[in-house]
């Protein structure tokens, strides 16, 4: 009984955070898991999705860039050099997992969460890549760095 009190009482992993809230299924269930992160843990965090062609994403920036407007606009990091350059590492991080193997031409659609406990920051990837609709399937990524 005691052990489980723990675990109850345990703040989370900012990692697992993020990759729980880049996985939920409903803007609902996103929103009310945002607030508990807020709310429970002092957690900053915010999500985007991105969606395109492999290349496209990653040689515009599309994708970085997604991420960080997102994460200064919700206040996740602050617009000072070395919290982007923490968020830019993590989220190519993540980046490396989810294109990896894949060809130039794969579409992506992809929800994005940032999470910060005002020390480190956590950037999940969770979403789709195809070649073609029959061959449809999930990746995951993960970033981590110390703001």
């Amino acid at each position: 009984m005691v052990e489980h009190q723990r675990e109850i009482n345990k703040i989370p992993s900012i990692e697992r955070a993020a990759l729980i809230l880049a996985m939920t299924e409903t803007r609902d269930k996103e929103k009310k898991l945002r607030h508990h992160y807020v709310e429970r843990y002092g957690f900053s965090c915010v999500v985007t999705e991105v969606g395109g062609i492999v290349t496209t994403l990653q040689n515009t920036g599309k994708l970085v860039n997604s991420v960080l407007a997102a994460a200064i606009n919700g206040k996740v990091i602050e617009n000072i050099p070395e919290q982007i350059n923490a968020l830019l590492h993590a989220t190519s991080n993540a980046c490396k997992c989810v294109c990896m193997d894949s060809t130039h031409n794969a579409s992506l659609a992809l929800k994005i969460s940032v999470i910060s406990d005002g020390r480190w920051v956590a950037v999940a990837i969770f979403g789709k890549l195809s070649q073609h609709h029959m061959t449809e399937h999930l990746r995951v990524g993960m970033g981590y760095m110390h703001l």
